[in-house]
């Protein structure tokens, strides 16, 4: 991929519970998810956006970099040089092995947190918010009996509907005028007690 095309939506698959370990810090995941929105940054202008020092971004794009997550891009030095996401997705994938099940149990663990805090910066902004957002916005939750197979069968429709809109990650272009960048969380688990 040339450096200064955006990432595709390709998949990095982290197995390697080193790779797992490292993908699984709140800084390096939010340094992972502004490449990723707002494309290649420098390790300074990821301190301003983050509230980390540039140091410390410089050090966790370098171990980003270790596993793939993250690539130099063209243009700088030292701390001004820009880094790239090179996939728009991360798949945890720890099936069998004891130390990559507790990477990968880390691994979401953080990504629980940080969808948390961003769903209660939503919140705390919300009322500031035009009106057409505060309605638009989805808060709920559902309660439904389903199989396994009936589980899955909606997760991949619910995917399909998303990646209707999934070339405006990375081709500004194609975004309407009045178009923001949309955090969904999806969560579908058993709750409670096997019957």
């Amino acid at each position: 991929m040339d450096e200064r095309e955006p990432p595709t939506r390709s998949v990095s698959r982290l197995s390697d519970p080193r790779a797992l370990r490292a993908y699984a810090h709140p800084v390096r995941m939010k340094l992972i998810g502004l490449l990723r929105t707002r494309g290649p940054l420098t390790a300074t202008q990821a301190a301003r956006l983050t509230g980390e020092s540039s140091g410390s971004c410089s050090f966790h794009f370098r171990q980003l970099a270790k596993y793939g997550l993250v690539a130099e891009a063209e243009g700088g030095t030292g701390r001004e040089r820009p880094w790239r996401a090179t996939t728009m997705l991360t798949s945890v994938e720890d099936d069998g092995d004891p130390a990559a099940q507790a990477a990968g149990a880390l691994v979401r663990s953080v990504l629980a947190d940080r969808y948390i805090e961003l769903l209660r910066q939503w919140l705390e902004a919300r009322d500031q918010s035009d009106p057409p957002w505060r309605e638009a916005a989805l808060f709920g939750d559902r309660f439904i009996y389903l199989t396994p197979a009936e589980l899955t069968e909606l997760g991949t429709r619910i995917t399909a509907l998303v990646d209707a809109y999934a070339g405006r990650e990375t081709r500004p272009e194609a975004r309407p005028d009045d178009a923001r960048l949309v955090s969904m969380l999806l969560f579908a688990f058993p709750a409670g007690e096997a019957p």
